[in-house]
């Protein structure tokens, strides 16, 4: 088990953990029911914290922040010689607490997407792993929820006997969820990016080797180009540039220069 705490990686603090602590960490915070906000970023998630210095704040404030794309995991390795030998991939952190979950007996929650999505999620899930409990499931609302409709999917949550949360509404929104909810469950709340579309077949996957040499981005710019093109063509150069400055000790983004949110989003 690899655990070398919070490390800095463009002024926010990701986590040099290998699967078996990041897992651990889950089901530790689920069995004891404390609140516990966890998140899976890749280069996009770092970059919404390095670019916003707000979002930087809810990033920072999260409990645990694994390195879910290679590039993350070389960064960490390169700026504070963590040696993980592996990334922590969102899809595959799910899918461990899941089947550790089933072991345990806690049962889960699973929040985001659309309707159909988790019909399709929660049989995936349950023909994968018999044992586990879906205790409830709740599609995204796909816009702000007021406060009266935040606080009843808390009540729905907790009154579901759920022990452990995965959600699923895309970066940066997931992240401000589980940062906005946390004080309001007493249980991990797990931002899980694509996961859920992975998990239930919805979209495809890159092949291992392009995984393993931080090639996903490439394969998912040419499934979706119109919607990603942005994303990669401008952020990957930029957090390149940015991680070099980092690397000669002369840093354009600092955790110290995060700034409290004004406001809460509500994302739902």
């Amino acid at each position: 088990m690899i655990d070398h705490g919070k490390k800095e990686v463009l002024g926010v603090y990701v986590n040099a953990v290998d699967y078996e602590a990041g897992v651990r960490a889950i089901i530790d915070a689920a069995e004891q029911q404390k609140p516990f906000a966890v998140s899976a970023l890749a280069v996009h998630g770092v970059m919404t914290g390095a670019l916003d210095p707000e979002h930087r704040y809810r990033l920072n404030a999260i409990d645990l922040v694994t390195p879910d794309g290679q590039p993350v995991r070389w960064a960490l390795n390169r700026l504070h010689g963590a040696a993980l030998p592996d990334r922590v991939y969102g899809p595959n952190l799910m899918l461990r607490t899941c089947a550790a979950a089933a072991a345990k007996g806690l049962p889960i929650y699973l929040y985001g997407a659309t309707a159909g999505l988790l019909d399709t999620l929660t049989t995936a899930l349950t023909e994968r792993f018999p044992g586990l409990i879906i205790a409830g499931a709740r599609p995204s609302a796909f816009r702000t929820l007021s406060a009266e409709e935040r606080a009843a999917v808390d009540r729905e949550i907790i009154e579901s006997g759920a022990r452990i949360v995965f959600v699923g509404l895309g970066c940066p929104r997931q992240e401000t969820w589980v940062y906005e909810h946390k004080a309001a469950l007493s249980m991990p709340l797990i931002a899980v990016g694509a996961a859920f579309d992975f998990i239930a077949g919805k979209q495809p996957q890159a092949p291992m080797w392009m995984q393993n040499n931080g090639l996903e981005w490439l394969f998912r710019l040419s499934t979706e180009p119109r919607r990603l093109w942005r994303r990669y063509v401008m952020l990957n150069p930029a957090f390149l540039f940015l991680l070099a400055c980092q690397a000669v000790q002369m840093p354009l983004v600092r955790s110290g220069q995060a700034r409290r949110p004004k406001g809460e989003l509500r994302f739902g």
